[in-house]
């Protein structure tokens, strides 16, 4: 009786920088079990050589030319929507894990993983299961239990972050300036922030915006 071995687990990576797509390859491949079908170097690319190749799970970074990581899972997801999607990056901010979620992410870690909870997490993903590294869990549970900020109060908090005043943006909102003092009061309780710098500085970091 003759024992066949289970296929290896075709795998993409997406990631623009040569070197972080390499090592990725490689330290999957090392791991066995799991076949580097194809990389691609930003989103567009991303999408199409999934359509091309079919991989069982697809690695993708949030940061990323021409198209971001999120439309890269979302023109995936749109090809085959029950694509397997794990989001490898260096930003844990709650609101860009949230939002690869939502997208249809089934994984989220950092690119700070080792090679066998990363082969481990494309194993659980290929399974079916949803795998989130910790420190991103807790950045969700945050994110939950707070408010999000709403499309207005990120429309100020953008204007806020290149120095503009109160005046300033109510005009470019064509809201009051009695109006944006609101917004931005609610955006420091939300954010839990003791000025609009403090403000600014940690929707950066949670990924509500960029610089």
């Amino acid at each position: 009786m003759t024992h066949t071995s289970a296929p290896a687990i075709r795998v993409m990576v997406a990631d623009d920088h040569p070197m972080m797509r390499e090592g990725i390859s490689a330290a999957l491949e090392a791991q066995g079990g799991i076949e580097i079908v194809c990389t691609a170097a930003n989103g567009a690319e991303a999408i199409a050589d999934f359509a091309r190749h079919r991989p069982d799970v697809s690695l993708v970074d949030l940061q990323m030319p021409v198209k971001d990581g999120l439309e890269a899972i979302i023109g995936i997801r749109a090809l085959h929507p029950d694509a397997r999607i794990v989001v490898l990056t260096t930003y844990s901010g709650d609101a860009r894990v949230v939002a690869a979620l939502k997208a249809g992410a089934a994984a989220y870690l950092l690119k700070d993983a080792s090679g066998a909870a990363l082969a481990q997490a494309v194993r659980n993903v290929y399974k079916g299961a949803s795998v989130i590294a910790p420190v991103a869990q807790r950045d969700v549970d945050s994110h939950h239990r707070a408010d999000a900020l709403s499309a207005r109060e990120l429309d100020v908090l953008r204007l806020a972050a290149n120095g503009n005043s109160n005046r300033v943006i109510g005009e470019a909102l064509s809201i009051s300036e009695p109006t944006v003092k609101t917004h931005m009061s609610a955006i420091l309780v939300k954010l839990g922030a003791g000025d609009r710098t403090h403000a600014v500085t940690l929707a950066v970091k949670r990924g509500y915006i960029s610089l």
